[in-house]
């Protein structure tokens, strides 16, 4: 059976090789790959690519922010698959036709993405709702694709983008995210916790979930008219004021990531949506979660950035980070102090949080430092909201708005005995190691005097101070060996040893002529020798 298989799945890789190679052939890989150029790969690609984009947009950790950035814009919109499919995945997983359930559904989808389409329809109630549901034999394209990348990885060369990225890992990645919005559940769930969470903000809704229609490959969810976000001239024409809606959709989206730890992350202008002067977040196949310690020490670091505390921001970043390998603190120090050239002593409501994140991770990946993955889908998310900001309210500074929520945040019920309680557990502390200090030191320099104190220090040099000291090092060296033979030359020249060599003792003449020309070893390597 499993011999039978072996052609057909030979023939399977073969022709999705193929292909590929068309592709790549199309856009003239051979010529260098620009983060445009990646981008159209993607897209012509398929699917699984356009999604393996999308996961890659994430990571401005590991990737540099051209790509990063250009990688963002890759839509999920692909080719519909026909209805009769659509008909047959509900049939599937509810067990019975779909107009059993449906007055109607719109055979034409509102939109159709990587994994799954979109189309309204009508309950056998009467309600209005929307259908998501999953491509037809997606799983299996996808896992094939996705064990091609694998096999693929192997082949790919040092001193390429395997330098810069862990395929593999970005390819594990990929495919847990992919299960996991494959898994409409999940999303449903989401939805659930999303409205729960935010259920006592009164300009912020969800649409209704549907939860005796969804399954694993159906989501049935209320239909939501209303604006999009960035809708400036229907906005404005039915009497909104775009300042007020940026200011509250920023206010809520610091919430959920300062306060809940559960955010949306991908909050771009077609998720979220404004009716009956509400913001109506929709589509939760994409979330992030902040653990509270991430939380913490990323409003250490902004704050960091807001004082010019090189030294906050470095033990931010390295409490938050994951190193490959030993973390050079000296470079790191280096780079930190160079984004603070950069801001300067700007004020926090100055600041550009989402250019500061954004810049940091640039920082963390010059130091091979991995960031949480939920850290990694906030700073998408901060420059989708930036982009909305920018579009329908320039004027309106998002860190101004974030800081006044943390302000809020710190001073409501049982936050504020929480800091004096930990700024309180800090001092108590302090004191008491205070007080331990004079027999401490009492007990340091009587055994000093013993001679029973050893002292272990771990100094890091930086590169150029290492090899000034190798260098000095070794011109000491050569010193002493130089001033030896000199003087054993000369105490035997003052003998009548023999045999001699130009009148004085051979030996004598030998010691001066190898420190003749050691000297001369010294005098070159000082000035023609490069660095290191």
């Amino acid at each position: 059976m499993s011999n039978k298989n072996q052609p057909k799945e030979s023939n399977k890789y073969g022709s999705r090789l193929r292909e590929m190679t068309a592709v790549l052939r199309k856009h003239g890989i051979t010529g260098g790959l620009t983060p445009e150029k990646l981008r159209l790969i993607l897209e012509d690609l398929g699917p699984t690519y356009i999604k393996l984009g999308q996961i890659m947009s994430l990571h401005s950790d590991i990737l540099p922010k051209s790509y990063c950035e250009e990688l963002m814009r890759l839509h999920s919109e692909v080719t519909p698959m026909p209805f009769e499919q659509v008909a047959e995945v509900i049939r599937k997983s509810y067990g019975y036709e779909w107009n059993e359930v449906f007055q109607s559904i719109d055979v034409h989808p509102l939109g159709s993405a990587s994994i799954a389409q979109v189309h309204r329809a009508v309950l056998k109630t009467g309600e209005d709702v929307v259908v998501k549901v999953q491509r037809q034999g997606i799983y299996k394209v996808m896992s094939r694709d996705i064990s091609l990348l694998h096999k693929a990885a192997k082949l790919v060369p040092p001193g390429t983008i395997k330098d810069m990225v862990d395929i593999n890992m970005v390819l594990d990645e990929l495919w847990t995210v992919t299960q996991q919005e494959m898994n409409f559940l999940l999303e449903a769930a989401s939805m659930e916790e999303f409205a729960q969470r935010n259920q006592d903000v009164a300009f912020v809704t969800t649409p209704r979930l549907y939860r005796e229609y969804t399954t694993n490959h159906v989501l049935v969810m209320e239909y939501i008219d209303g604006f999009a976000i960035n809708d400036k001239e229907n906005l404005l024409a039915n009497g909104y004021d775009l300042n007020e809606i940026g200011t509250k959709l920023v206010d809520n989206y610091i919430r959920q990531v300062m306060e809940d730890g559960f955010f949306h992350a991908d909050p771009h202008p077609g998720n979220v949506r404004i009716r009956d002067g509400k913001i109506v977040w929709i589509d939760m196949g994409m979330m992030g979660r902040l653990t509270e310690h991430d939380r913490q020490l990323i409003a250490e670091a902004i704050e960091g950035v807001a004082m010019n505390n090189i030294g906050k921001i470095q033990d931010a970043v390295l409490a938050l980070g994951e190193f490959k390998g030993k973390p050079d603190s000296s470079k790191l120090y280096e780079d930190i102090r160079g984004l603070m050239e950069k801001y300067g002593t700007a004020d926090m409501g100055n600041i550009d949080v989402a250019e500061v994140m954004v810049d940091l991770m640039e920082v963390m990946k010059e130091n091979k430092i991995m960031m949480p993955h939920g850290l990694t889908m906030l700073a998408r998310g901060l420059t989708h909201v930036e982009g909305v900001l920018a579009e329908i309210c320039p004027d309106i500074n998002m860190t101004q708005i974030a800081a006044a929520r943390l302000k809020e945040q710190l001073f409501s019920n049982g936050n504020w005995k929480r800091e004096i309680k930990k700024e309180g557990k800090n001092l108590a502390w302090s004191l008491k190691r205070a007080v331990d200090i004079p027999s401490l030191a009492a007990d340091f320099l009587q055994g000093c005097m013993k001679g029973q104190t050893k002292i272990n220090l771990d100094l890091h040099a930086s590169d150029d101070l290492a090899w000034l000291l190798r260098r000095l090092v070794r011109n000491i060296v050569m010193g002493l060996w130089v001033m030896a033979l000199l003087i054993s030359s000369s105490i035997i020249c003052t003998t009548d040893m023999k045999p001699k060599l130009w009148g004085i003792p051979a030996l004598g003449a030998f010691g001066y002529v190898f420190a003749f020309i050691i000297v001369l070893y010294v005098f070159i390597k000082h000035f023609f020798s490069g660095k290191k």
